[in-house]
């Protein structure tokens, strides 16, 4: 169409264009197709790709660094993104399933690690003759037993940091993490460093979270959810230090847009306002009040 525009427009003045200026502009109409340039957000990071494989595995996974651009068009989608330290990812495994009768199921804790993909530190723990990741609790530490159940007992349990249980099988006040959004999903809400949920009340068969935000959600008794709070809880707290750090991060500076003195959100010099005048009192006077012996 674009073509067609343009050599309706030659035949207008076929006397001042040359072979040579239609080769050009039909070169130049090619060479830049209508793309349609992708908007941040609708759920889609313009991060990293990561390459996941068929089957899960602790093993550390590739990573393709976007800097804010989107991978099919190559054009800068966010621009508050760019460099960053190149970190592996690593898988974690979102779903804690347990039995449904009897006695839980027991986890140990390898070890805990930073995982620069994430704020909050992850665990390594094994299951049975499996190794799997988890997001570490405050206080979780090499060597502790998590124990697992989907059990929905007629008492609440009394579970430690780090245990999975059902919402509906935790009492009321209870911390808590990675809470599924429905039965059988894996852990949907709540992954944030130092974050946690409060259980408040329970509703006939939903049970009511306060979440980090203040809003309270309201899920099913069956959806499971990890005790505690998570760990790395002065994540906010630390100072960046120093602009080459804030790059690290993986965070392209935003020059210009604010100086102390001048600019989009500096100091403003206004003029000075105009003086106010205070008139003296008396140029008022206050109603002459007249007492008497009389009713």
């Amino acid at each position: 169409m674009a073509l067609n525009r343009l050599f309706s427009k030659l035949t207008i003045a076929p006397t001042l264009i040359n072979r040579r200026a239609i080769h050009v502009c039909a070169t130049n109409f090619a060479s830049k197709p209508n793309i349609q340039k992708p908007k941040p957000g609708f759920g889609k990071a313009y991060r990293r790709i990561v390459h996941f494989p068929e089957e899960y595995t602790v093993k550390p996974l590739e990573v393709t660094n976007l800097a804010g651009r989107d991978p099919e068009s190559g054009r800068v989608v966010a621009k508050g993104i760019g460099g960053g330290i190149k970190h592996k990812y690593h898988w974690i495994s979102w779903i804690r399933d347990g039995p449904k009768e009897g006695p839980p199921q027991e986890e140990k804790v390898i070890q805990i690690m930073e995982d620069g993909c994430r704020t909050a530190h992850i665990a390594l723990v094994a299951v049975g003759d499996k190794l799997k990741y988890i997001l570490a609790t405050e206080n979780m530490k090499a060597g502790d037993i998590l124990k697992t159940s989907r059990e929905l007992p007629r008492i609440p349990v009394r579970a430690n940091e780090g245990d999975a249980y059902l919402l509906g099988a935790l009492p009321t006040g209870t911390l808590v993490h990675c809470i599924e959004k429905e039965p059988g999903c894996g852990g949907l809400y709540i992954h944030a460093a130092g974050t946690s949920g409060t259980i408040l009340r329970k509703v006939d068969d939903r049970v009511i979270v306060q979440m980090p935000s203040k809003h309270t959600f309201s899920f099913s008794q069956y959806c499971m959810a990890v005790v505690g709070r998570l760990s790395n809880v002065e994540h906010g707290n630390t100072p960046i230090g120093s602009p080459q750090r804030n790059r690290w991060l993986g965070n392209r500076p935003r020059s210009g847009l604010w100086k102390r003195k001048d600019g989009r959100h500096g100091r403003k010099i206004k003029p000075p306002k105009p003086v106010k005048q205070i008139l003296h009192p008396s140029k008022f006077p206050l109603p002459e009040i007249k007492m008497t012996m009389k009713p």
